[in-house]
């Protein structure tokens, strides 16, 4: 008996505390502030193991446009591109950051953990640092506008200083660049790479050479093409590019049709009456092919003459196939481009593309042979344009007869409607009535 009072007594204790913290709990403030945002969020930058603490990030003259623009320089890593990477608008995100800890579990000094709105990631890539010399060694000076004056036909000789001076601009921190240890070697050393040079009064002079400048991005080109162009651009400005359009539509026997094993099957074809079930579907595969080479104007993989069919029972024939080296010529034509119209002021690029193209002595490389199949592919994609657009001219034209008859139709029945619709109710009950053997009234007025 004295256990059971215990109990309930102890049970009552533990409830009335409960209920207490309840209350509690109910009366306290459910309002909190929060801390103000910062102005200057942190950003996520993806840099390279190799990078100091000496690593700075600094405004350059973007070398294309002539813009300012971020760029991540280290003494000893080199120079290096941001290239921001977002979210769409559609699916926005967020970062939650949390301060590093080191070895031993202790947090580093630096930041707390906290949320940035906005889920911005900038990747560091390498750029070579000649890129960002080229406006200086050409003489060629932009406006944030966009626009750019021509380099003059003449240069002259100058030191690196008075190359670097070309480049001084308020909002430029090229001078702080140069005083980083050893960073004015490297680029003096890539300068020498792609100008010609004299030493005088124990000074080196550069001057810009263009042939030594095609030959260098030339080079950048060829290691692009051959380590493999990207997935998209390899779809959109090598395969589709020299894709040709389908000159027509084979059919195959399918493994279930019935025919004999050495017997082939074309779209003009007979087919064998064994079964009505063979004959069925040799029928649907000549009716599919038929009407598939007269309305079909895409093209086949440039890899191959003829592409097979999902099910095995057609192969497409293309009028014409590009070779491995047309497809080796088309990559590095467009790496070259790509790096150009990246890196490279408008006017400088066209003249090194002028300089690619006429080049005599075809020394760097021969673009001929892809220049002849994209001139006879262009004259194949306009017959088979013509062939389309005279193959559907009449039809089109009774299509359009019937649509304008159509529509003259539907006009007339609105016409009518909307004309009975404001007559009143005597003319509609008079027009139900039999006239049948009277006479009108004109006949009334009639000479006599």
């Amino acid at each position: 008996m004295a256990r059971t009072r215990a109990s309930k007594g102890s049970a009552a204790a533990t409830a009335k505390a409960k209920a207490d913290k309840t209350a509690a709990a109910a009366s306290a403030p459910r309002t909190y502030s929060l801390a103000p945002e910062s102005e200057s969020p942190p950003r996520l930058f993806i840099i390279p193991k190799t990078a100091t603490p000496a690593a700075q990030i600094v405004t350059l003259q973007n070398p294309r446009y002539a813009r300012p623009a971020r760029y991540f320089v280290c003494p000893e890593a080199g120079f290096f591109e941001c290239t921001k990477i977002t979210t769409p608008t559609s699916a926005p995100r967020s970062w939650l950051l949390e301060n590093a800890t080191d070895e031993n579990g202790a947090k580093k000094e630096g930041l707390d953990s906290q949320m940035a709105q906005d889920a911005e990631l900038y990747a560091v890539t390498p750029i070579d640092p000649i890129f960002l010399l080229l406006p200086g060694l050409a003489s060629i000076k932009g406006a944030r506008s966009g626009a750019e004056t021509k380099a003059p036909k003449k240069r002259m000789f100058m030191s690196s200083d008075d190359h670097f001076d070309a480049l001084s601009e308020p909002n430029n921190h090229l001078s702080e660049v140069l005083r980083l240890p050893g960073l004015r070697e490297k680029l003096e050393a890539r300068m020498a790479a792609v100008c010609d040079t004299v030493d005088a009064a124990d000074e080196q002079m550069f001057r810009l050479n263009e042939s030594k400048l095609l030959d260098e991005i030339l080079s950048k080109a060829k290691r692009m093409s051959n380590q493999g162009l990207p997935k998209s651009m390899e779809e959109k400005f090598v395969k589709k590019a020299l894709e040709a359009p389908i000159m027509g539509i084979r059919s195959q026997p399918l493994a279930n049709a019935g025919t004999k094993p050495d017997s082939t099957l074309s779209s003009s074809s007979t087919p064998q009456p064994d079964s009505a079930d063979s004959q069925s579907t040799v029928s649907s595969v000549e009716t599919s092919a038929t009407s598939l080479s007269e309305a079909s104007t895409a093209a086949t993989s440039i890899s191959s003459e003829s592409t097979p069919g999902t099910n095995g029972s057609e192969a497409v024939t293309n009028a014409m196939t590009a070779s491995e080296e047309i497809i080796k010529l088309q990559r590095l034509r467009i790496a070259f481009n790509f790096i150009c119209s990246c890196y490279i002021a408008p006017s400088l690029a066209e003249t090194l593309k002028s300089m690619l193209t006429a080049d005599a002595t075809k020394s760097r490389v021969d673009f001929k042979p892809l220049d002849e199949y994209l001139a006879q592919l262009a004259k194949l994609r306009q017959d088979a344009a013509a062939a389309r657009s005279t193959d559907y001219s009449r039809k089109r034209a009774a299509d359009d007869e019937e649509d304008e008859r159509a529509e003259k139709r539907r006009k007339k029945e609105e016409e009518e409607k909307a004309k009975k619709a404001k007559q009143s109710r005597g003319v509609k009950e008079l027009m139900k009535v039999n006239t049948t053997g009277m006479k009108k009234m004109s006949d009334f007025f009639k000479k006599k």
